[in-house]
C-alpha cells in the first residue's frame, strides 16, 4: 500500500515539475534582452565556405539564444572594405568583425599568429596552440590594445601555393615577380626578390588578367575555381608554405562584447568553436572535386621546388630573428609559440605523418 502511495505521489510531483520546466523555460527566455549585433567581413558574399562560415556562426549564435541575440553579416564592402574590418571594430563601426588577422600585420606582425606563419602549425597543432598551449590568452592579451575580444572561427585547412602566370622553375624565377599574397609571407618573399601585394579577393582576378600582377594566391581548389584563376593564371603550384594552416578570425568589441548578458558571451564562444568544425570539413569535402575539374579546365599543378622551400624557409626564420628583435610583442607570443610548433612537429613525425605518407604512397599506386 505504501509503495502504490509513494508512486502516485511521485508522479504527481513529477508532472507538477515538468509543467514548471514547461512554464520556466519560457519565463526565462522572455527575460533575456533582444540584442542585434552587425558583423563586417573580409569575403566577398560568392565564397560560401569562407564567407558562408560567418553566416553559419551567426546562425548558430541565434540558435543558442532563442533568437534573440541576432547578429547580421555584411560582406567586404557592405560596411567597410575587405581590408579595414579590424578598423571597424576598433572604431566601434560595427560589434564584431570576420577577417583574417594576418592582413593587418602592417599594424603589427604579431597578427600574424592568429592566422598563419610561414613553415608554421598545421590545422590541428594550431588549435591545440589556440585552446591548450596558451595561444588564446596570448593573442588576448594582445588585442587588448585594440579593444577587441578574439576567438577562433574558422579554418581552411593548408593552402595551395598560387596562381602563376607563368612557370616558376628557379628561384631567379621570382625575382620582381608582382605576387598578391597576405601577411607575413609577403616579407618571406621580398627577400627572394618577388614584389609582394595585398589585394582582397575581388580584385585578384581583373589584376591578373590585365598583368597588374603575376601572380596571386588565394586558399585552396574550392574557393579558386569560384574565382577563375585558372583562365588567366595556368600554373598552379603547391604547397602554399606561408600556410599550413590558415585560421579565420571572430573580433568582438570589447565594449559591445562586455555589456552581454554571459549567456550570449558563451553563446559566441560555442557557436565560434561549431564554426571552425563546420568550415574545415566543409573545404575538405569540396577541395577534391574542384582540384580535379581545375586540372580538366586546363590548371598546370605544380610542386614548388624543394631548393626553393629551402630557401624559404631560411628566409622565414631571419625575418622571425629579426621581428622579434625589435617587436617585444611579436617576441613574446613567438617564445610560446616556437617550441610549441617544434613538440608538435615532433609527435606529428612519430605517428600522423607516418600515416598519411603511407596511405599517399598507396593513393599513388592506385590501390586506394
Amino acid at each position: 500500500m505504501r509503495r502504490r502511495k509513494f508512486l502516485r505521489t511521485a508522479g504527481v510531483g513529477g508532472a507538477t515539475m515538468a509543467a514548471a520546466g514547461t512554464l520556466a523555460a519560457p519565463a526565462i527566455a522572455q527575460s533575456m534582452p533582444e540584442v542585434k549585433w552587425r558583423m563586417a567581413s573580409s569575403f566577398p558574399k560568392s565564397l560560401d565556405a569562407i564567407y558562408g562560415a560567418g553566416e553559419f556562426f551567426t546562425k548558430r549564435v541565434a540558435a543558442l539564444t532563442d533568437n534573440k541575440f541576432q547578429i547580421r553579416s555584411f560582406a567586404a564592402g557592405e560596411i567597410v572594405p575587405a581590408l579595414q574590418v579590424v578598423d571597424a571594430v576598433q572604431n566601434e563601426t560595427v560589434e564584431c568583425g570576420h577577417t583574417g588577422a594576418y592582413y593587418y600585420v602592417g599594424k603589427d606582425p604579431t597578427f600574424a599568429f592568429d592566422t598563419a606563419l610561414p613553415f608554421g602549425l598545421n590545422t590541428r597543432q594550431h588549435n591545440a596552440w589556440v585552446y591548450h598551449g596558451g595561444g588564446l590568452e596570448l593573442m588576448r592579451e594582445f588585442y587588448k590594445d585594440y579593444k577587441m575580444t578574439s576567438f577562433l572561427v574558422g579554418h581552411t585547412g593548408a593552402q595551395m601555393g598560387g596562381w602563376f602566370r607563368k612557370e616558376i622553375k628557379t628561384l631567379d624565377d621570382l625575382k620582381g615577380l608582382k605576387f598578391r599574397v597576405g601577411g607575413f609571407a609577403g616579407q618571406v618573399l621580398a627577400k627572394l626578390g618577388v614584389v609582394p601585394q595585398q589585394i582582397a579577393a575581388g580584385d585578384i582576378y581583373p589584376a591578373l588578367e590585365k598583368g597588374t600582377i603575376d601572380a596571386a594566391e588565394w586558399v585552396g581548389p574550392y574557393d579558386d575555381l569560384k574565382l577563375g584563376f585558372y583562365k588567366v593564371a595556368p600554373y598552379y603550384y603547391y604547397p602554399g608554405w606561408w600556410e599550413g594552416s590558415t585560421a579565420i578570425s571572430l573580433y568582438c568589441g570589447d565594449k559591445a562584447f562586455e555589456a552581454l548578458p554571459a549567456a550570449y558571451k558563451e553563446a559566441i564562444s560555442v557557436a565560434a568553436g561549431d564554426t571552425v568544425g563546420w568550415s574545415l570539413a566543409k573545404y575538405d569535402a569540396q577541395n577534391p572535386r574542384a582540384l580535379r575539374e581545375l586540372i580538366a579546365g586546363g590548371a598546370k599543378v605544380l610542386p614548388f621546388s624543394q631548393a626553393m622551400m629551402e630557401a624559404a624557409f631560411n628566409a622565414a626564420n631571419e625575418i622571425y630573428a629579426e621581428t622579434s628583435a625589435k617587436n617585444p610583442k611579436f617576441r613574446k607570443v613567438y617564445e610560446s609559440w616556437k617550441p610549441f610548433r617544434a613538440e608538435e612537429v615532433l609527435w606529428f613525425r612519430v605517428v600522423e605523418n607516418t600515416f598519411d605518407n603511407f596511405m599517399a604512397r598507396q593513393s599513388a599506386a592506385g590501390k586506394l
